[in-house]
């Protein structure tokens, strides 16, 4: 065997999967291109984005679609059978990760879970991104028309386990928002990657991507927007909680020719719960803004409403 193919022997024994992957692909000299192809030929399809993810150690192939993927490289890169699939077995069982905050599904949270999952399983994403909150301050614009002009996010995570370099942030707009006029902006420290969207409820995902890739315990600081300004009046803002921990500062600020008669904070367990924690927030005066401040976030929903009339 030659020097790179017993480097392939060996990795194949001990791994990380995304080295071994990685070492096939160049002994076998065979592009992501190529690879795809081959793989479509057997009926599988998967993304050369996906696959470039597996081979750095971004993402690791979770789903039964991506498995079957990985079944069928060994095939391509003509490995030993399981080989590949015992590497991320073995990895995930020996993964140390970071303390981990108790998590609260999406579906639990948010009202159109449904196309949010669905979002999040085109991009090839799990539910728990590996990041938990610190620190997060959004800031939210209503505009004359009484609309949700857009919003702000300057947010601080800490990732609980190795190769996190990503987040997606979700958008869901006021009933009648058009999520394919929202505008994604990434403010600093990250960059726009892929952006999904669902008409039919308003929701859009959004990949930021990292300036690094973050080890478990890692913290990290970045910004980003939306400039929305699509649908009808908005009578409120919420916020789904996951994860346990962090403090979460809510601002929004009014149009001086649309200004509230009431505002309130609020709570809720769950998307369906009754509301609770309800608190009357009065309107500044000269900066037309109501806020909020959770010292310690509790899975669940914090938000603020209003009255027009």
């Amino acid at each position: 065997m030659s020097h790179t193919e017993a480097d392939l022997a060996q990795l194949l024994h001990t791994g990380p999967f995304h080295l071994a992957l990685r070492t096939a692909l160049a002994v076998r000299g065979l592009p992501l291109q190529r690879v795809q192809h081959h793989l479509a030929h057997r009926g599988v399809r998967v993304g050369v984005t996906s696959l470039s993810y597996w081979q750095q150690g971004a993402r690791r192939p979770q789903r039964p679609e991506s498995l079957k993927a990985v079944r069928a490289l060994e095939e391509v890169l003509q490995l030993p059978g399981n080989s590949l699939l015992r590497l991320l077995s073995e990895d995930t069982a020996a993964r140390p990760e970071a303390e981990r905050p108790a998590g609260r599904s999406y579906r639990s949270l948010v009202e159109a879970s449904g196309s949010v999952e669905e979002l999040l399983a085109e991009l090839e994403c799990p539910t728990d991104g590996g990041l938990h909150t610190v620190g997060h301050h959004e800031r939210v614009r209503i505009g004359a028309g009484r609309e949700l002009v857009g919003r702000e996010s300057q947010h601080v995570v800490r990732a609980h386990r190795d190769g996190v370099d990503r987040y997606l942030a979700i958008h869901h707009g006021d009933p009648g928002c058009d999520p394919s006029r929202v505008v994604v902006r990434a403010v600093e420290n990250c960059r726009t990657g892929r952006v999904r969207w669902h008409s039919g409820t308003g929701v859009l995902v959004a990949e930021l991507l990292f300036d690094a890739r973050l080890r478990a315990g890692d913290t990290y600081l970045f910004s980003y927007g939306f400039e929305d300004g699509t649908a009808g009046a908005s009578g409120e803002y919420v916020r789904g909680f996951s994860f346990a921990g962090g403090q979460y500062v809510l601002q929004v600020r009014f149009d001086e020719a649309a200004l509230p008669v009431r505002c309130r904070r609020f709570a809720q367990a769950s998307a369906g719960a009754p509301r609770g924690g309800r608190a009357e927030l009065t309107l500044s005066g000269r900066h037309r803004t109501v806020h909020l401040v959770e010292q310690g976030v509790r899975p669940g929903i914090l938000g603020i409403d209003w009255d027009w009339s």
